[in-house]
C-alpha cells in the first residue's frame, strides 16, 4: 500500500480537571490537588513515570493557584508567588532549590523519582526533600491503562473502538509513556494509509513492533 505524506499537525492535549483520569494509583494524588488551598504544608510533590498525568495535574493546580510553571533546569532563583517546578532531577542550581523551599511560597515540584531519591550535595536541601509531603502517580491496572488510551485518542480526535483499545493495552509494555507513542504510531498509519484506526490496524502495527525489537 502507497503511503501519503503525513502532514505535522498539532495534537493538543486536554488539560482540564475533568479530563484527568482518576484511578486507585493516583487517587491520593488528585484529592491532595483538589484539597488546594488547604494543603497541611507549602511545598509538596507529584512523581511518577513519564507520561503518568504529572504535569497534567500540575497544570490544574497551576490554573486554580495562579501559579507559574518552570522547568527547574531554568530555575536560578526562588519565585515570588506560587509555582510549579518541573522534572526535578534535571535542576542546576541546589541554592535556588534550597532558597524556594525556605521562602514558604506555594510550591509542587514534579519528578520521575521519590523525592529522598533526588540528587542534593547540599545536606540541608536533602532533608528538606525528604520531608516534602510527596503522591505518586501510576499503578499500571487495565481501567486505567484503557482510559489513558482513550483519552489519547480523543486528544487527536479519535474514537477508537473498546474491543480495540483493549487489545491494544494487553500487548504493550504496561507503563503510559508505551501507550502515548503507540497512539501516535497508529494515528500516523491511519493518516497515511487512510485506514480506521481498528484492531487490523493495531494488530500490524504491533507484528512491526515485535518484528524490530
Amino acid at each position: 500500500m502507497i503511503s501519503q505524506l503525513v502532514l505535522p499537525l498539532e495534537t493538543r492535549s486536554a488539560q482540564g480537571r475533568a479530563d484527568f483520569i482518576v484511578a486507585p494509583g493516583n487517587a491520593q494524588a488528585v484529592a491532595f490537588i483538589d484539597s488546594w488551598p488547604g494543603w497541611p504544608a507549602p511545598a509538596a510533590a507529584l512523581y511518577g513515570p513519564p507520561a503518568s498525568g504529572k504535569s497534567h495535574l500540575a497544570a490544574v493546580w497551576a490554573g486554580r493557584a495562579g501559579a507559574s510553571v518552570i522547568a527547574a533546569s531554568a530555575l536560578t532563583d526562588a519565585p515570588r508567588g506560587p509555582v510549579v517546578v518541573e522534572d526535578v532531577e534535571t535542576a542546576t542550581s541546589e541554592p535556588a532549590l534550597f532558597a524556594l523551599l525556605n521562602s514558604g511560597v506555594p510550591v509542587l515540584f514534579t519528578a520521575q523519582t521519590v523525592p529522598s531519591a533526588w540528587p542534593a550535595a547540599l545536606p540541608d536541601l536533602s532533608s528538606r526533600f525528604r520531608a516534602l509531603l510527596a503522591f505518586p502517580l501510576w499503578a499500571p491496572d487495565d481501567a486505567l491503562l484503557a482510559g489513558l488510551a482513550a483519552k489519547l485518542f480523543a486528544d487527536r480526535q479519535l474514537q477508537v473502538p473498546d474491543t480495540v483499545v483493549s487489545h491494544m493495552i494487553r500487548s504493550l509494555e504496561r507503563s503510559p509513556e508505551a501507550i502515548r507513542d503507540f497512539v501516535a504510531r497508529a494515528d500516523q498509519r491511519a493518516l497515511s494509509e487512510k485506514r480506521p484506526i481498528n484492531l487490523g490496524l493495531i494488530k500490524d502495527l504491533l507484528a512491526d513492533q515485535g518484528a524490530q525489537s
